[in-house]
Protein backbone atom coordinates (compact mmCIF):
# COMPACT_ATOMS: atom_id res chain seq x y z
CA UNK A 1 0.00 0.00 0.00
CA UNK A 2 2.86 2.77 0.52
CA UNK A 3 4.42 2.41 -2.64
CA UNK A 4 1.14 2.71 -4.60
CA UNK A 5 0.03 5.39 -1.93
CA UNK A 6 3.00 7.79 -2.39
CA UNK A 7 1.55 10.45 -5.07
CA UNK A 8 -1.86 10.52 -4.15
CA UNK A 9 -1.67 11.28 -0.36
CA UNK A 10 -0.80 14.46 -1.15
CA UNK A 11 -4.06 15.10 -2.03
CA UNK A 12 -5.57 16.92 0.83
CA UNK A 13 -8.63 14.38 0.61
CA UNK A 14 -7.01 12.24 3.00
CA UNK A 15 -8.66 10.97 6.49
CA UNK A 16 -5.91 9.07 8.25
CA UNK A 17 -3.24 9.79 11.03
CA UNK A 18 -2.48 6.02 11.10
CA UNK A 19 1.69 5.47 10.97
CA UNK A 20 2.57 8.85 12.10
CA UNK A 21 3.82 9.13 15.64
CA UNK A 22 4.09 12.65 17.02
CA UNK A 23 7.20 14.03 17.89
CA UNK A 24 8.69 17.57 18.73
CA UNK A 25 8.45 20.42 16.02
CA UNK A 26 11.85 21.54 17.10
CA UNK A 27 13.20 18.21 17.17
CA UNK A 28 11.60 17.31 14.05
CA UNK A 29 13.02 20.71 12.19
CA UNK A 30 14.42 19.89 8.75
CA UNK A 31 17.28 21.92 8.99
CA UNK A 32 18.85 20.28 11.71
CA UNK A 33 18.04 16.38 10.36
CA UNK A 34 20.37 16.44 7.56
CA UNK A 35 18.03 14.31 5.14
CA UNK A 36 19.36 13.87 1.59
CA UNK A 37 23.17 15.71 2.41
CA UNK A 38 26.00 14.60 1.16
CA UNK A 39 27.51 12.61 -2.25
CA UNK A 40 25.65 10.93 -2.27
CA UNK A 41 23.38 11.16 1.56
CA UNK A 42 24.06 8.24 4.16
CA UNK A 43 21.40 5.17 3.63
CA UNK A 44 20.20 6.34 6.90
CA UNK A 45 19.38 10.39 5.43
CA UNK A 46 18.20 9.25 1.91
CA UNK A 47 14.59 9.10 0.64
CA UNK A 48 12.70 7.50 -1.62
CA UNK A 49 8.99 8.07 -3.33
CA UNK A 50 9.57 4.30 -4.75
CA UNK A 51 9.12 3.18 -1.04
CA UNK A 52 6.73 5.69 0.43
CA UNK A 53 10.14 6.87 3.03
CA UNK A 54 9.84 9.88 1.93
CA UNK A 55 6.39 10.87 3.55
CA UNK A 56 6.59 9.21 6.75
CA UNK A 57 6.86 11.62 9.68
CA UNK A 58 8.86 13.37 10.52
CA UNK A 59 10.98 12.61 6.95
CA UNK A 60 7.76 15.00 5.15
CA UNK A 61 9.07 17.56 6.85
CA UNK A 62 11.81 17.72 4.06
CA UNK A 63 9.94 16.51 1.19
CA UNK A 64 6.93 19.12 1.26
CA UNK A 65 9.76 21.44 0.36
CA UNK A 66 11.08 19.63 -2.33
CA UNK A 67 8.42 17.35 -3.60
CA UNK A 68 10.44 18.04 -7.75
CA UNK A 69 13.06 16.14 -6.55
CA UNK A 70 10.59 12.96 -5.67
CA UNK A 71 8.27 13.17 -8.88
CA UNK A 72 8.07 14.61 -12.74
CA UNK A 73 7.15 17.99 -13.18
CA UNK A 74 5.69 20.84 -15.45
CA UNK A 75 6.60 24.31 -13.94
CA UNK A 76 3.86 26.83 -14.13
CA UNK A 77 5.77 29.98 -15.06
CA UNK A 78 5.75 33.39 -13.09
CA UNK A 79 5.68 36.64 -14.49
CA UNK A 80 8.95 37.90 -16.17
CA UNK A 81 7.63 41.30 -15.65
CA UNK A 82 5.11 43.58 -13.68
CA UNK A 83 5.87 41.83 -10.49
CA UNK A 84 3.47 42.57 -7.88
CA UNK A 85 4.53 44.92 -4.99
CA UNK A 86 3.75 44.73 -1.20
CA UNK A 87 4.73 46.59 2.13
CA UNK A 88 5.65 44.79 5.21
CA UNK A 89 4.75 46.46 8.53
CA UNK A 90 5.22 43.64 11.09
CA UNK A 91 2.61 43.83 14.04
CA UNK A 92 4.90 42.42 16.83
CA UNK A 93 1.45 42.09 18.72
CA UNK A 94 -0.04 38.99 17.04
CA UNK A 95 2.51 36.85 18.99
CA UNK A 96 0.63 37.26 22.28
CA UNK A 97 -2.93 37.10 20.83
CA UNK A 98 -4.48 34.29 22.94
CA UNK A 99 -6.97 31.93 21.80
CA UNK A 100 -8.61 28.69 23.28
CA UNK A 101 -8.73 25.71 21.02
CA UNK A 102 -11.77 23.25 20.51
CA UNK A 103 -10.55 20.82 21.69
CA UNK A 104 -9.03 22.56 25.06
CA UNK A 105 -10.25 24.74 27.90
CA UNK A 106 -6.85 26.40 28.41
CA UNK A 107 -5.50 29.50 26.38
CA UNK A 108 -3.01 29.61 23.59
CA UNK A 109 -1.01 32.29 22.53
CA UNK A 110 -0.63 33.01 18.18
CA UNK A 111 2.86 32.14 18.31
CA UNK A 112 2.87 28.92 20.40
CA UNK A 113 0.52 27.53 17.50
CA UNK A 114 3.32 28.01 15.41
CA UNK A 115 5.00 24.98 16.99
CA UNK A 116 1.47 22.77 18.26
CA UNK A 117 1.13 23.39 13.78
CA UNK A 118 4.35 21.96 12.76
CA UNK A 119 4.32 25.58 10.54
CA UNK A 120 6.89 25.61 8.20
CA UNK A 121 6.07 29.35 6.77
CA UNK A 122 3.61 31.80 7.63
CA UNK A 123 2.25 34.73 6.09
CA UNK A 124 -0.62 37.13 7.60
CA UNK A 125 -1.70 40.21 5.43
CA UNK A 126 -4.15 43.00 6.92
CA UNK A 127 -5.30 46.11 4.48
CA UNK A 128 -2.86 44.45 1.76
CA UNK A 129 0.45 44.49 3.95
CA UNK A 130 1.94 42.43 5.13
CA UNK A 131 2.12 42.31 9.19
CA UNK A 132 3.44 38.94 9.84
CA UNK A 133 6.15 36.23 8.26
CA UNK A 134 7.88 33.46 9.96
CA UNK A 135 9.74 30.52 8.49
CA UNK A 136 9.91 28.71 11.92
CA UNK A 137 11.26 25.35 9.74
CA UNK A 138 12.73 24.05 6.82
CA UNK A 139 10.75 26.47 4.31
CA UNK A 140 12.90 29.72 3.12
CA UNK A 141 11.34 32.92 1.67
CA UNK A 142 12.57 32.15 -1.44
CA UNK A 143 11.92 28.38 -0.79
CA UNK A 144 8.68 26.39 -2.73
CA UNK A 145 6.17 24.01 -0.41
CA UNK A 146 3.29 21.51 -1.55
CA UNK A 147 0.14 23.11 -1.06
CA UNK A 148 -1.62 19.78 -1.03
CA UNK A 149 -5.64 20.15 -1.54
CA UNK A 150 -5.19 23.93 -1.62
CA UNK A 151 -4.34 22.64 -5.14
CA UNK A 152 -8.08 22.32 -5.58
CA UNK A 153 -8.67 25.79 -4.90
CA UNK A 154 -6.37 26.68 -7.62
CA UNK A 155 -8.44 24.26 -10.45
CA UNK A 156 -11.46 25.49 -8.71
CA UNK A 157 -10.58 29.37 -9.39
CA UNK A 158 -9.81 28.66 -13.44
CA UNK A 159 -13.01 27.19 -13.81
CA UNK A 160 -14.43 30.43 -12.18
CA UNK A 161 -12.40 32.51 -14.45
CA UNK A 162 -13.31 29.97 -17.52
CA UNK A 163 -17.24 30.68 -16.65
CA UNK A 164 -16.84 34.48 -16.18
CA UNK A 165 -15.03 34.39 -19.42
CA UNK A 166 -17.96 32.75 -20.65
CA UNK A 167 -15.53 29.64 -21.80
CA UNK A 168 -17.08 27.37 -19.71
CA UNK A 169 -20.58 26.65 -19.13
CA UNK A 170 -21.34 25.10 -15.71
CA UNK A 171 -24.92 23.76 -16.51
CA UNK A 172 -24.04 21.35 -18.99
CA UNK A 173 -23.27 18.02 -18.39
CA UNK A 174 -19.38 16.54 -17.79
CA UNK A 175 -20.46 14.56 -21.10
CA UNK A 176 -20.51 17.71 -22.85
CA UNK A 177 -16.66 18.40 -22.34
CA UNK A 178 -15.16 14.93 -21.86
CA UNK A 179 -17.56 12.72 -23.99
CA UNK A 180 -15.02 9.45 -22.85
CA UNK A 181 -17.00 10.00 -19.77
CA UNK A 182 -20.57 8.06 -21.08
CA UNK A 183 -21.35 5.05 -19.50
CA UNK A 184 -19.32 6.59 -16.09
CA UNK A 185 -21.33 7.44 -12.75
CA UNK A 186 -20.46 10.86 -14.34
CA UNK A 187 -22.47 10.54 -17.10
CA UNK A 188 -25.16 12.33 -15.96
CA UNK A 189 -23.31 15.05 -13.46
CA UNK A 190 -23.35 18.90 -14.97
CA UNK A 191 -20.05 20.76 -14.54
CA UNK A 192 -21.20 22.85 -11.68
CA UNK A 193 -21.89 19.33 -9.56
CA UNK A 194 -18.29 18.66 -9.83
CA UNK A 195 -17.12 22.17 -9.35
CA UNK A 196 -18.84 22.37 -6.15
CA UNK A 197 -17.96 18.34 -5.27
CA UNK A 198 -22.06 17.29 -4.94
CA UNK A 199 -21.91 14.27 -7.10
CA UNK A 200 -22.90 11.10 -6.10
CA UNK A 201 -20.27 9.03 -6.93
CA UNK A 202 -19.37 5.42 -5.37
CA UNK A 203 -15.19 6.42 -4.02
CA UNK A 204 -13.98 6.47 -0.71
CA UNK A 205 -10.94 7.74 0.72
CA UNK A 206 -10.75 5.72 3.84
CA UNK A 207 -7.13 4.45 3.77
CA UNK A 208 -7.96 1.95 6.49
CA UNK A 209 -9.96 -0.10 4.40
CA UNK A 210 -7.89 -2.07 1.92
CA UNK A 211 -11.14 -2.18 -0.69
CA UNK A 212 -11.59 1.49 -0.97
CA UNK A 213 -11.70 3.54 -4.24
CA UNK A 214 -8.72 5.22 -3.39
CA UNK A 215 -6.21 2.91 -4.03
CA UNK A 216 -7.35 2.41 -7.54
CA UNK A 217 -6.89 5.92 -8.32
CA UNK A 218 -3.71 6.20 -6.30
CA UNK A 219 -2.11 3.24 -8.70
CA UNK A 220 -3.23 4.94 -11.87
CA UNK A 221 -1.24 8.35 -10.86
CA UNK A 222 1.67 6.54 -9.55
CA UNK A 223 4.47 6.69 -11.25
CA UNK A 224 6.09 3.81 -9.18
CA UNK A 225 3.98 0.62 -10.29
CA UNK A 226 4.51 -2.88 -9.92
CA UNK A 227 5.78 -4.57 -13.66
CA UNK A 228 2.65 -6.69 -13.70
CA UNK A 229 0.41 -3.48 -13.31
CA UNK A 230 -3.06 -4.12 -15.14
CA UNK A 231 -5.11 -1.31 -13.96
CA UNK A 232 -6.20 2.40 -15.50
CA UNK A 233 -2.65 4.00 -16.97
CA UNK A 234 -3.45 7.72 -15.84
CA UNK A 235 -5.95 10.04 -14.30
CA UNK A 236 -8.10 10.20 -16.99
CA UNK A 237 -8.45 6.39 -17.46
CA UNK A 238 -9.35 5.98 -13.65
CA UNK A 239 -11.86 8.44 -14.16
CA UNK A 240 -13.85 6.01 -16.88
CA UNK A 241 -14.62 3.51 -14.55
CA UNK A 242 -15.94 5.47 -11.44
CA UNK A 243 -19.84 4.48 -10.36
CA UNK A 244 -22.53 5.78 -9.24
CA UNK A 245 -24.24 5.50 -5.43
CA UNK A 246 -27.26 3.91 -6.49
CA UNK A 247 -30.70 5.51 -5.27
CA UNK A 248 -28.32 8.84 -4.59
CA UNK A 249 -28.55 11.58 -6.97
CA UNK A 250 -25.76 14.36 -8.41
CA UNK A 251 -26.39 17.72 -6.51
CA UNK A 252 -28.01 16.48 -3.12
CA UNK A 253 -24.80 16.26 -1.29
CA UNK A 254 -21.74 17.48 -0.80
CA UNK A 255 -19.01 14.65 -0.96
CA UNK A 256 -15.54 15.88 -0.33
CA UNK A 257 -13.62 13.42 -3.26
CA UNK A 258 -10.20 13.94 -4.77
CA UNK A 259 -11.42 12.71 -8.52
CA UNK A 260 -13.92 15.67 -8.50
CA UNK A 261 -11.00 17.99 -8.99
CA UNK A 262 -8.73 15.28 -11.36
CA UNK A 263 -12.18 15.85 -13.48
CA UNK A 264 -12.75 18.74 -13.24
CA UNK A 265 -9.13 19.66 -14.52
CA UNK A 266 -9.70 17.57 -17.21
CA UNK A 267 -13.01 19.63 -18.00
CA UNK A 268 -10.97 23.15 -17.71
CA UNK A 269 -8.33 21.78 -20.19
CA UNK A 270 -10.72 20.72 -22.80
CA UNK A 271 -13.18 24.11 -22.33
CA UNK A 272 -9.75 26.24 -22.80
CA UNK A 273 -7.65 23.91 -25.32
CA UNK A 274 -4.66 24.09 -22.76
CA UNK A 275 -3.62 21.74 -19.72
CA UNK A 276 -4.07 22.77 -16.23
CA UNK A 277 -0.26 23.78 -15.39
CA UNK A 278 -0.37 26.60 -18.41
CA UNK A 279 -3.95 27.70 -17.98
CA UNK A 280 -2.74 28.77 -13.95
CA UNK A 281 0.24 30.62 -15.80
CA UNK A 282 -1.90 32.58 -18.04
CA UNK A 283 -4.87 33.03 -15.97
CA UNK A 284 -3.19 33.39 -12.49
CA UNK A 285 0.48 33.20 -12.25
CA UNK A 286 1.69 35.70 -15.01
CA UNK A 287 -0.99 37.86 -14.28
CA UNK A 288 -1.39 38.12 -10.75
CA UNK A 289 2.78 39.35 -11.29
CA UNK A 290 3.97 36.01 -9.31
CA UNK A 291 7.99 36.23 -8.28
CA UNK A 292 8.40 32.63 -8.34
CA UNK A 293 7.80 29.54 -11.23
CA UNK A 294 5.30 26.91 -9.38
CA UNK A 295 5.25 23.14 -10.30
CA UNK A 296 2.88 20.62 -11.05
CA UNK A 297 3.35 16.78 -9.95
CA UNK A 298 2.63 15.08 -12.99
CA UNK A 299 0.80 11.16 -13.44
CA UNK A 300 2.86 8.69 -15.86
CA UNK A 301 0.93 10.11 -18.57
CA UNK A 302 2.21 13.91 -17.90
CA UNK A 303 -1.11 15.06 -16.51
CA UNK A 304 -0.83 17.23 -14.09
CA UNK A 305 -2.24 15.81 -10.33
CA UNK A 306 -5.18 18.48 -10.45
CA UNK A 307 -6.51 18.01 -6.47
CA UNK A 308 -2.85 18.01 -4.04
CA UNK A 309 0.12 18.41 -6.90
CA UNK A 310 0.85 21.78 -6.69
CA UNK A 311 3.96 23.41 -5.30
CA UNK A 312 4.21 26.87 -4.92
CA UNK A 313 6.20 30.17 -2.84
CA UNK A 314 4.48 31.24 -0.22
CA UNK A 315 5.01 35.06 -0.51
CA UNK A 316 3.05 34.30 -4.23
CA UNK A 317 0.13 31.91 -2.08
CA UNK A 318 -0.60 34.96 0.28
CA UNK A 319 -0.77 37.36 -2.92
CA UNK A 320 -3.00 35.50 -4.36
CA UNK A 321 -5.64 35.01 -1.45
CA UNK A 322 -5.11 39.12 -1.71
CA UNK A 323 -6.20 39.11 -4.89
CA UNK A 324 -9.26 37.16 -4.24
CA UNK A 325 -10.02 39.04 -1.44
CA UNK A 326 -9.72 42.02 -3.41
CA UNK A 327 -12.39 40.97 -6.51
CA UNK A 328 -9.80 39.55 -8.34
CA UNK A 329 -7.34 42.61 -8.19
CA UNK A 330 -4.17 43.16 -7.27
CA UNK A 331 -1.69 46.34 -7.53
CA UNK A 332 -4.54 48.27 -9.20
CA UNK A 333 -4.76 45.34 -11.80
CA UNK A 334 -7.60 43.38 -12.74
CA UNK A 335 -6.14 39.79 -12.68
CA UNK A 336 -9.08 37.97 -12.76
CA UNK A 337 -12.44 38.63 -13.46
CA UNK A 338 -14.60 40.04 -10.76
CA UNK A 339 -17.53 37.99 -11.47
CA UNK A 340 -15.25 34.39 -10.96
CA UNK A 341 -13.53 36.27 -7.73
CA UNK A 342 -17.67 37.17 -6.58
CA UNK A 343 -18.63 33.67 -7.07
CA UNK A 344 -15.61 32.04 -5.10
CA UNK A 345 -16.80 34.22 -2.06
CA UNK A 346 -20.62 34.50 -1.93
CA UNK A 347 -21.55 31.71 -4.43
CA UNK A 348 -22.08 29.15 -1.96
CA UNK A 349 -23.74 31.18 0.67
CA UNK A 350 -27.41 29.95 0.20
CA UNK A 351 -29.49 27.37 2.43
CA UNK A 352 -29.30 24.66 -0.15
CA UNK A 353 -25.78 24.85 -0.26
CA UNK A 354 -25.05 24.77 3.23
CA UNK A 355 -28.13 21.49 3.20
CA UNK A 356 -25.94 19.66 1.13
CA UNK A 357 -22.89 20.43 3.16
CA UNK A 358 -24.64 19.22 6.22
CA UNK A 359 -25.04 15.84 4.42
CA UNK A 360 -21.52 15.33 4.73
CA UNK A 361 -19.16 14.24 7.83
CA UNK A 362 -17.70 17.17 9.08
CA UNK A 363 -19.27 17.47 12.60
CA UNK A 364 -16.98 20.29 13.72
CA UNK A 365 -17.80 22.21 10.46
CA UNK A 366 -21.23 23.30 11.43
CA UNK A 367 -22.85 25.78 8.63
CA UNK A 368 -20.31 25.57 6.27
CA UNK A 369 -20.92 25.42 2.30
CA UNK A 370 -18.69 24.83 -0.73
CA UNK A 371 -18.07 26.60 -3.91
CA UNK A 372 -15.69 26.44 -6.57
CA UNK A 373 -13.38 23.98 -4.68
CA UNK A 374 -13.57 26.91 -1.92
CA UNK A 375 -14.29 26.20 2.09
CA UNK A 376 -17.31 28.69 2.88
CA UNK A 377 -17.60 29.57 6.51
CA UNK A 378 -20.38 31.36 5.95
CA UNK A 379 -19.46 33.18 9.59
CA UNK A 380 -20.36 36.68 10.90
CA UNK A 381 -17.39 37.76 8.85
CA UNK A 382 -17.85 36.18 5.24
CA UNK A 383 -14.71 33.82 5.65
CA UNK A 384 -13.61 31.39 2.64
CA UNK A 385 -10.69 29.45 2.92
CA UNK A 386 -8.35 26.92 0.93
CA UNK A 387 -7.17 23.83 3.21
CA UNK A 388 -4.82 21.07 2.20
CA UNK A 389 -3.46 18.19 4.76
CA UNK A 390 -0.60 18.43 7.18
CA UNK A 391 -1.70 22.04 7.70
CA UNK A 392 -1.85 24.31 4.21
CA UNK A 393 -4.26 26.77 4.58
CA UNK A 394 -5.44 30.26 2.78
CA UNK A 395 -7.67 31.75 5.20
CA UNK A 396 -9.61 35.19 4.13
CA UNK A 397 -11.73 37.47 6.08
CA UNK A 398 -13.61 40.42 4.25
CA UNK A 399 -14.42 41.86 7.10
CA UNK A 400 -11.16 41.89 9.12
CA UNK A 401 -9.68 42.87 5.89
CA UNK A 402 -7.23 40.07 6.12
CA UNK A 403 -5.45 37.17 4.60
CA UNK A 404 -3.60 33.86 6.14
CA UNK A 405 -1.57 32.18 4.28
CA UNK A 406 0.40 28.70 5.86
CA UNK A 407 2.38 25.75 4.91
CA UNK A 408 3.06 23.31 7.63
CA UNK A 409 4.06 19.37 8.10
CA UNK A 410 1.85 18.28 10.79
CA UNK A 411 2.80 14.49 11.77
CA UNK A 412 -1.44 13.76 11.33
CA UNK A 413 -2.82 14.65 8.02
CA UNK A 414 -6.30 15.75 8.26
CA UNK A 415 -7.74 18.86 8.57
CA UNK A 416 -10.33 17.67 11.89
CA UNK A 417 -7.35 16.97 13.83
CA UNK A 418 -5.69 20.59 12.87
CA UNK A 419 -9.10 22.91 12.56
CA UNK A 420 -9.48 22.71 16.41
CA UNK A 421 -6.42 24.83 16.66
CA UNK A 422 -6.20 26.76 13.16
CA UNK A 423 -9.34 28.11 12.54
CA UNK A 424 -10.16 29.67 16.33
CA UNK A 425 -6.84 31.09 15.47
CA UNK A 426 -7.65 33.04 12.66
CA UNK A 427 -10.59 34.16 13.96
CA UNK A 428 -8.91 35.64 17.01
CA UNK A 429 -6.28 37.27 14.36
CA UNK A 430 -9.38 38.69 12.57
CA UNK A 431 -11.02 39.83 16.10
CA UNK A 432 -7.55 41.70 16.78
CA UNK A 433 -7.45 43.58 13.56
CA UNK A 434 -10.95 44.03 13.96
CA UNK A 435 -10.59 46.26 17.55
CA UNK A 436 -7.75 48.39 16.18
Amino acid sequence: MKKILSLVMLAGCCTFGFGQEKQDAFVTNPDNMGWMQGFPPAPEKTLRASDGSFFEFPNLRYSVNHMQEFFPSRTVPASEDNRYTVKTKLDKNIDSIEFTPWNSDEKMTFKDSLAANYTDGIIIMHKGKIVYEQYPAGLKPDGRHSAMSVSKSFCGTIASILVAEGKLDPSKMVIDYVPELKGSGYEDATVRQVMDMTTAIQYSEDYNNPKAEVWAYSAAGNVFRPVDYKGPENYYEYLKTVKKIKGQEHGEAFGYKTINTELLGWIVSRASGKGLAQLVSEKIWQPLGAHYDAYYQLDPSGIAFAGGGLSLNLRDMAMFGEMIRNGGKLNGRQVIPEAAAKDIATGGCNPKAQEAFAKSDYPMLKGLSYRDMWWITNNSHGAYMARGVHGQAIYIDPKAEMVIARFASTYLASNKYIDPLSIPAYEAVADYFMKK
